[in-house]
């Protein structure tokens, strides 16, 4: 599976998603950069978290507008994979890729903690390697993960089953508490709808080593390394 990460100035988490990457497929994804204006032929395109642009205006809102944008939007219209991690996820609302938006944590404080994570659809390339219900324990590093949709979104979002995730407790139970960013429905993922493009706050590439405290998230690479190739 070639895989090609895509650099704003500010991304932070790109090691980590390569190292995620490397790790089940054994190849190094490509790394290129914003001012890019072609994409090479690649299984799926990536964008990790960071403070792309410092969060200047709003979290994503300079780097939707970025060179190579123009390529990841032709290209997820045709139905390329794209998968946008924290300040991805934040990238593809900006760009208008996939629906609602990411408004600050409703602590209005910045949120660096393991939370729990609810598979909603394990039928997409993404979320294949779980069952539907399974719980997932990966860490979250974000101050604007608070996803908002009108209800009309939200209702679609739910209807044609393009949640991917939630926010739940350890059982699994949704609450209050463990919806810690506010976030609306406790969404933390959702799909666009061709389903081959994913946008979610948690990290999951953070959760592939026993070294970094969890490997829930390996499943989430090795169903995409299945589903690719």
């Amino acid at each position: 599976m070639k895989a090609a990460i895509i650099l704003f100035p500010g991304s932070n988490r790109e090691r980590d998603l390569a190292a995620a990457l490397k790790r089940v497929t054994g190849e190094e994804p490509l790394l290129l950069w914003h001012r890019d204006s072609e994409l090479p032929e690649v299984d799926l395109i990536a964008l990790p978290g960071g403070f792309a642009h410092g969060d200047y205006l709003r979290p994503g809102a300079i780097a939707a507008h970025s060179p190579i944008m123009n390529e990841v939007k032709r290209e997820a219209a045709a139905g390329r994979p794209v998968l946008g991690i924290c300040n991805g996820f934040q990238i593809l609302t900006e760009a208008g890729i996939l629906p609602g938006a990411l408004l600050a944590n409703r602590s209005l404080t910045f949120a660096c903690r393991d939370v729990h994570l609810r598979v909603e659809n394990s039928q997409t390339i993404f979320t294949c390697g779980y069952e539907a219900g399974a719980i997932l324990r990966v860490p979250v590093a974000h101050h604007d993960g608070n996803y908002t949709a009108g209800p009309e979104t939200l209702d679609r979002l739910e209807d044609k089953g393009l949640v991917a995730f939630r926010y739940c407790g350890p059982s699994g139970a949704l609450d209050d508490d463990a919806n810690f960013n506010g976030s609306a429905r406790a969404i933390a993922g959702v799909l666009n709808e061709g389903r081959n493009v994913l946008g979610l706050m948690p990290h999951p590439e953070d959760a592939t080593d026993p070294l970094l405290g969890s490997t829930d998230g390996l499943p989430f690479f090795e169903g995409l390394l299945g589903a690719l190739t």
